[in-house]
């Protein structure tokens, strides 16, 4: 019914919208009513300290609740399509509307990280059906394949810009007010397009209200539950110490389980949730891939974000405009990569760049980690890494979604935002796994090298010593102090040689994906295009 209701929609112009409202306004508004939703994606990594700060708890809680958001989005993707054929669209609109203003009043009210938790996860649900309706209507109301790549990149241009326009536009708000306050903020971003649907949308409906029987919610709830268990173990996984801890071995246990059921099912019912048949596709498997490691790569700059922090001392108001070039490099990726994709370039022309670029990023700053550095060192490699990311994400979508046959498009597209969810946990575990680990090592290492005895720690610690005594400190006092500030020293070394050892793990593994790309003489024989309107949003 939803895949008819499309069709439907492709036949003629329905008119969702009074004649009166001009067609660019109405493409205008249907993008920006994505951009509160995507906005609140990731509004707690905005600064994770003041949010781990506010709400009593641990960075790694932060990182689950914007998981719990991811899970929420994925999980509730396929499902959510059959509420497209029960519900108008303005109904649907201004329902699921509705729901995220009272969970952002929900997240704004509260303190509890607990009560955090399943908020979370509810508006990744209402933003998969913000995402679906809105982009579904857009679609449908650009007659040229130019035009649907166009507005492809724009959506996923937003997405991938968010977490460096979140810590732009929130950095001041944060740094004046409690972290709620920026929930309040979100509240206010949804009434302008609240307003405007209510105003100038008609209730038209394509066909008689087709009844929510047989929802797949077993699947759902499965699949859900599978994703929330990832996200659970990635994060909380090194904390403690992975299968020794019962909750992480349960976790795993059930992963595995679940996975298994969720296959069987999705093997013998006659219209599965997602249909596994895509995994036949050669270029799909090969997108996923490839997507997967630029979500790994991309997250790799929470890193430098905080080395810039703890090392290098920035204030997060700094850091946000630091950023700004990250920001200018992602619109500049975006837009040379819809350029390619309108010129149907075959796909190693665009991720071969793309890569080359993401691995200049991350050699030049394994060289560029200091104990001291001036930040305008930091500019070009900020502005690079966003070029690299910008260039692959959309068409790297493309790639995938058009590589299967119309009919399973959206089980494709719904298994690149797996993927995607996929990437995000295995950064969070990879990065969380070194910083543990890297940082041990080294502070051993630096341990067995550091004497009381040794000629250059002696004239540190007189050095400093004798900078406290000169500025009033007693003998003493000014004797611990040296100590406390050789600790801090070695700790910094710990955060730069632990940022090191990551990066260099990413080269190698660029490296190596640039070598298969080139070396993979199918990629030069595909070329990107958008087959049909039935574009689904992945």
């Amino acid at each position: 019914m939803y895949m008819q209701a499309k069709n439907v929609l492709m036949v003629r112009k329905i008119p969702f919208f009074k004649k009166w409202i001009p067609e660019w306004l109405v493409k205008i508004i249907l993008f920006m009513m994505t951009l509160p939703g995507i906005t609140i994606f990731f509004l707690p990594l905005a600064n994770i300290n003041a949010a781990a700060g506010y709400y009593g708890c641990e960075p790694a809680d932060i990182q689950f609740s914007v998981a719990l958001f991811y899970a929420g989005y994925v999980g509730f993707y396929s499902l959510e399509r059959r509420f497209f054929s029960f519900l108008a669209a303005k109904e649907y609109f201004l329902l699921f509307m509705t729901l995220q203003i009272m969970a952002c009043l929900i997240c704004y009210y509260t303190n509890e990280i607990h009560i955090l938790f399943p908020i979370r996860f509810i508006q990744g649900m209402l933003f998969a059906c913000n995402v679906n309706l809105s982009l579904s209507l857009i679609f449908t109301r650009l007659s040229s394949e130019r035009g649907r790549e166009i507005s492809f990149s724009v959506f996923f241009g937003i997405l991938i810009c968010a977490l460096p326009f979140n810590n732009l536009i929130t950095a001041d708000l944060i740094d004046s007010y409690n972290f709620n306050n920026i929930y309040k903020g979100a509240v206010f971003l949804y009434f302008p397009g609240f307003i405007f649907l209510a105003i100038t949308m008609r209730h038209y409906r394509i066909n008689s209200r087709f009844p929510l029987y047989k929802l797949d919610w077993e699947s759902f709830a499965m699949f859900s539950t599978l994703l929330i268990l990832i996200g659970y173990i990635t994060v909380f996984g090194q904390e403690y110490y992975w299968l020794e801890d019962n909750r992480i071995l349960g976790s795993t246990i059930g992963i595995g389980a679940l996975l298994v059921l969720l296959v069987l099912r999705q093997m013998f019912k006659k219209r599965p949730y997602i249909n596994l048949s895509v995994f036949r596709y050669r270029n799909f498997t090969i997108g996923l891939v490839i997507l997967f490691i630029m979500y790994i790569c991309r997250f790799a700059s929470g890193i430098t974000n905080s080395y810039f922090i703890s090392v290098l001392h920035f204030d997060p108001f700094y850091l946000s405009y630091i950023n700004i070039f990250n920001l200018l490099g992602l619109i500049t990726g975006i837009i040379i990569a819809c350029c390619l994709v309108l010129q149907k370039k075959n796909i190693r022309s665009i991720w071969v760049p793309g890569f080359f670029t993401l691995l200049m990023f991350h050699a030049v700053m394994y060289f560029s980690f200091d104990v001291q550095a001036d930040e305008y060192n930091y500019f070009i490699p900020l502005f690079i890494q966003g070029l690299g990311v910008g260039l692959i994400m959309v068409p790297t979508i493309i790639y995938i979604i058009s590589s299967v046959p119309l009919q399973i498009g959206p089980s494709a597209a719904a298994t690149a935002l797996a993927i995607r969810y996929l990437g995000f946990c295995a950064s969070i575990a990879l990065i969380n796994y070194y910083e543990l680990y890297e940082k041990s090592r080294h502070y051993n290492a630096f341990q067995d090298r550091l004497s009381a005895i040794d000629p250059s720690i002696k004239d540190f610690l007189h050095r400093q010593t004798t900078k406290l005594s000169g500025k009033g400190m007693l003998g003493d006092h000014a004797v611990k102090g040296a100590e406390k500030l050789l600790r801090e020293s070695v700790n910094l070394q710990n955060q730069v040689r632990f940022a090191m050892d990551y990066y260099e793990m990413m080269v190698w593994m660029l490296s190596i994906t640039l070598l298969l790309i080139l070396l993979f003489p199918y990629l030069n024989r595909t070329v990107l295009y958008l087959k049909s309107k039935r574009l689904s949003p992945a």
